[in-house]
């Protein structure tokens, strides 16, 4: 089978595409075939060695997202069968730039059937993020207010439609380009970060989800409620200021989860949610895809589609 790997940190010629055995399923596992593998920003800082990634660890196969077909299956997989269209977020211990990657039964649920491979392979890295940090870590309820840092990217969107669909407020920071793109996902309120403070026209937030990091972070205690929580997905937030306004301060990291993909296909396939793809690439050009994700502004996911 066909896998890109990388080999050596470094920019996106780093990245080749190798011959590699077909994977054989342990018993809780199945062998996925492969439709379509989608990108994610840990990819490009895992490919420049600006994660926690090794050089020991080389070569390694990138990609958490899948979405494909069963085709062979462990004794104990006993959720799936040959021949079931399941998308996944894999385990660090495999990635999904290859025609075939090993599953694990609680990781793989069944795709939403209105949905084509690669759109569904859009979804479980960035909704499971940003599912667990409204709800697991943020307990976002409806009536609540939200405020989304980078709503337009591919967390961002899932998170506006998953806080409108549990019927909160929803504000959102992003780009010129992104205010009418959020509007469309059901933000109540865009603001254009380069344009304004967004501290200067948002306000009374139960939660802020900050999936930027740094400053903005920052500039967030200024608009939250006390008692409020920040939730985000890069850097542990102040403590000694949430102690201060009664808040949580919440950083994590997202985490397979099957029957959680099964609650987020249902909204799928109820129209409530939809996966955006900005661009979709062949597996050859993995390393363009992933260029293009660190380099541009892009709105929803990119897809590495098999198929093409």
């Amino acid at each position: 089978m066909k896998a890109v790997r990388l080999h050596s940190f470094g920019g996106p010629e780093v990245l080749k595409l190798d011959e590699l055995q077909m994977p054989q399923p342990r018993e809780d596992e199945v062998v996925l075939r492969v439709q379509a593998a989608s990108v994610n920003p840990i990819d490009w800082k895992m490919r420049s060695g600006k994660s926690g990634l090794k050089r020991e660890q080389l070569p390694v196969v990138l990609g958490r997202d899948v979405s494909g077909t069963v085709e062979l299956c462990g004794v104990d997989a006993h959720t799936l069968r040959k021949g079931d269209p399941i998308y996944a977020m894999l385990g660090w211990d495999r990635g999904g730039y290859e025609e075939y990657v090993l599953v694990k039964a609680v990781e793989g649920a069944v795709k939403p059937s209105s949905l084509d491979h690669v759109h569904a392979a859009a979804v479980p890295l960035a909704a499971l993020t940003a599912w667990q940090g409204l709800f697991d870590h943020g307990g976002l309820k409806a009536g609540q207010r939200v405020l989304i840092h980078g709503g337009a990217g591919g967390v961002g969107h899932f998170a506006i439609q998953f806080a409108k669909a549990k019927g909160a407020f929803v504000a959102t920071t992003v780009s010129a380009s992104g205010i009418d793109f959020t509007g469309k996902l059901g933000a109540d309120q865009a603001v254009d970060y380069k344009a304004e403070r967004f501290e200067n026209v948002v306000r009374d937030i139960d939660l802020v989800f900050d999936l930027i990091g740094g400053e903005t972070q920052e500039r967030s205690w200024a608009v939250l409620k006390d008692g409020g929580t920040i939730v985000s997905t890069l850097a542990q937030p102040s403590e000694e200021k949430a102690k201060q306004r009664h808040a949580r301060a919440v950083v994590y990291m997202a985490r397979p989860n099957a029957a959680q993909l099964n609650e987020i296909g249902e909204l799928i396939d109820a129209g409530k949610v939809r996966p955006i793809v900005d661009a979709t690439f062949p597996l050859s050009q993995a390393g363009a895809a992933q260029q293009k994700l660190e380099t541009e502004h892009t709105q929803g996911k990119i897809v590495l589609d098999l198929a093409a």
